[in-house]
Parts: C-alpha cells; structure tokens; sequence
C-alpha cells in the first residue's frame, strides 16, 4: 500500500481541515439520525400496538437511521486514527488519547445516571454510595474488564497505525469468533451450525486477507530512505490486532456475566468501568509514556483531527448503544458489512490502498461469515440454550458501551 506525501506544511493543514470537517459533517449527521432514531422509536412503539397504521414508515427510518449511524460510528473511527496516525510530523502519545477517551466516557456516564435521576444529586449520590461503597465487591469484579479494555485500547492504537485501515476492519472481526467461543466455554451458549459455519468462514476469509498482505512486504508505510513518513510494522500490526481480538472476547464475555448477574444499569457499569480504566489508563501512560509526557506534555501534537479521534472513541460508543436499541441482529450485521466496505473505498481515496484478489476474495468470505452469523436462529432443534452470542460491532474504540443491557464488546477504550 502507498501514502500520499505531504508536500508542505500548509497542504497538511489543508488535509487535516478537510478530514476534520469530514468527521465534523459526519458527527452531526449521528446526530441528526438519533433524533430520529429516539422519534421514531415512540412511532414504531404505536404501530406495533395497531393504533397508528401510518407510524410504520417511523419504523422503517429507525431502521435507516440506526443502519447510517452504525456504518458511521464503525467506519469513522478506524479511519480517522489511521490518518491522524500515519501522517509526517510529530505524533500524538495514544497513551494519553486512552485515558483522555475514559475521562469523557465517565462525565457522560455520569451525566446520563444524573439525568435518571432527574437531576437530584442527593439521589445520585445516595446510588453512587450504594454501588462504589456498600457493593465495593461487586465493583472491585470490573477491575479485570477494565484492565482489559484499556489494554485493547492502546492495541487498537498500535495495530492501526500498522496495518491498512482496510485490513484492519477486516482481521478485527476475528472478535466474532473468539467472543462466541468464550461464549460457549464460559457461559456455556450454544451455537447453530450455521453459525458454526460462519465462523469458519469468517477465519477463511481473514486468513485469505493475511496472506494477500503478507506477500508483498509494502503495507503503506514509509518506504526506505523516505524519513518524513512514519515507520510501521506489519508484524507489530497483526500481533496487536490478534491479541485485542482476543481480549475483547474474554472482557466482553465476563461483562455480560456481571450485566446478567446483577440489577444496575448499563451507564453505572461504563462508570464503574471508567474509573478502573481511568486508573489503569495513567498507570500505563506512566510506565509507557512516562519521561515523554514529562518532558513534552499531556496534549502533545494535539491536532483538530486528533480531538476529534478521542471524542469519536469516548462518545461514539455511548451513542452506538442508545442506536443498537432499536437494531435487530440482522441491521447490526449489515453495518458491519457496509462499513468495511466504507472503510476499504475511504482507503482508496485516503491512503493510496489498491485491494488486491487475496484481499477481495477474504472481505467477501468476511461480509459472508457476519451477515450468516447475525441471522436469528430458528427451529427447536436449534438447541434449548439462550441464542448465540452476537459480537458487537466495530472497533470501537473498545467496550461495552456498544450494548444496552447486554455484553456488548467494547469500543472500550472504547
């Protein structure tokens, strides 16, 4: 893969305004669409009950606009901070784009949980108090999804700046299979063999995809004797992604055993989980980053483009999860597909990648595997255990905040 180079200073900030009003026009666009999606739902509500046989058209656009916001929120994120990353000059200390991204999640956590409470900080606090304090135990439980999240975190951050955009939504969607085999080793769900069938599919198609890639030595990074371009490694890329694919399927596994074992909202774990993350977050800035941050600051190389990845990262998710409400199984999939395809026609435009037939036939086996793996199960002889598990989508950044009242994986991060 080749990259644009910047010629001067004033053509990179031109690129940037553009990326930047980009995400600007795209996030007002999620915006606009939750609207929708919140009016429409009381619309599809009533046609549901018969009372309004025209309220079903308000059905149909919460679909639509739920299927645009998760294209978006998928696409955006994976694209911006491969650009933010892989361009000449200074680069941002993802680090701190970690921690930054679990501080806002946590104000907005704790801002929604104010609103629940209709704005009594008395009754707020009296349920902070009860869940931080009193339940500490059950609080101290989300210490292990924490560490984990904030690792895939700063993994998301190292394989991106790596790999392709392109390839990396594609490997990234290993998540599916490692999250239904946590699933079914530690939950004990059962799969259909149509799912089984996906997942075989799914670990095709991505094989197909690293074979194409590693065959040329080329990933779009710097090219020798081209210094103003960052260095990447493929191999740093692809072990990162293989070990946040797995570690998104074990933490987003163990939250959904907490989430079903107890009674609290899915803004009150994103909190609790936000403050653990917070926490681990600096610890692994000061152990990582630690003498650079020092010496060259918390905000270094901050860029418009670079605010914009860390608020897509901590608020993307929370949006994706009031959307994911009104999406049945087979929308969520549909996103997924569509923003790969987004994410690899954006890289074409954005990074020079020209697909080649390996990465062609791999993405289709890919699109394959997860629309085959969202379709509802159906039959007694499925099995007589609770549904399949669903892997949230999108790389997000990492967590739970993808899902309302179940396990979503996170974007957690993000």
């Amino acid at each position: 893969m080749s990259y644009s180079v910047v010629a001067d200073s004033r053509e990179a900030e031109a690129q940037d305004a553009e990326v930047v009003a980009t995400l600007a026009l795209g996030a007002r666009a999620s915006a606009t669409m939750a609207a929708a999606t919140a009016a429409g739902a009381g619309a599809a509500a009533v046609a549901e009950t018969g009372r309004d046989p025209a309220a079903a058209g308000g059905r149909r656009r919460v679909r639509q606009a739920s299927l645009a916001v998760l294209v978006l929120q998928n696409a955006s994120l994976i694209l911006s901070i491969r650009y933010a990353r892989t361009q000449p000059g200074p680069r941002f200390l993802p680090t701190t784009a970690v921690v930054l991204a679990e501080l806002l999640k946590g104000g907005t956590c704790l801002l929604l949980l104010l609103l629940q409470h209709r704005g009594s900080m008395k009754a707020l606090g009296l349920a902070l108090h009860e869940a931080l304090v009193v339940q500490r135990g059950d609080t101290l439980r989300l210490a292990v999804p924490a560490l984990i999240y904030t690792l895939q975190n700063n993994l998301q951050y190292v394989a991106i700046s790596n790999l392709p955009a392109a390839t990396f939504q594609v490997t990234y969607q290993l998540k599916i299979l490692t999250t239904a085999l946590f699933s079914v080793l530690l939950l004990g769900k059962s799969l259909s063999r149509l799912q089984w069938f996906s997942l075989v599919l799914l670990f095709l198609g991505v094989a197909s995809v690293q074979a194409g890639q590693a065959g040329g030595a080329e990933v779009g990074g710097a090219t020798a004797g081209d210094a103003s371009q960052p260095s990447q490694s493929y191999a740093a890329g692809l072990a990162a992604v293989a070990a946040s694919c797995l570690s998104s399927g074990f933490a987003g596994v163990y939250f959904e055993r907490l989430l079903k074992g107890g009674a609290a909202s899915v803004w009150l774990r994103n909190l609790q989980l936000g403050l653990f993350g917070t926490a681990l977050g600096l610890l692994g800035m000061w152990l990582t980053d630690g003498p650079a941050v020092a010496h060259r600051g918390f905000f270094y190389a901050y860029t418009p483009l670079v605010w914009a990845v860390v608020l897509n990262q901590a608020l993307g998710g929370l949006l994706v999860a009031v959307v994911v409400k009104y999406a049945d199984n087979i929308l969520k999939g549909f996103a997924t597909s569509l923003s790969i395809v987004a994410s690899t026609a954006a890289s074409v435009g954005l990074f020079g990648f020209r697909p080649d037939p390996p990465f062609l036939l791999g993405a289709s086996l890919v699109l394959a595997a997860v629309y085959l793996y969202s379709l509802p199960r159906s039959g007694p002889g499925q099995g007589d255990k609770a549904p399949g598990p669903q892997a949230p989508l999108g790389p997000q950044p990492p967590g739970p905040e993808t899902g309302v009242g179940k396990a979503p994986e996170k974007e957690k991060g993000s």
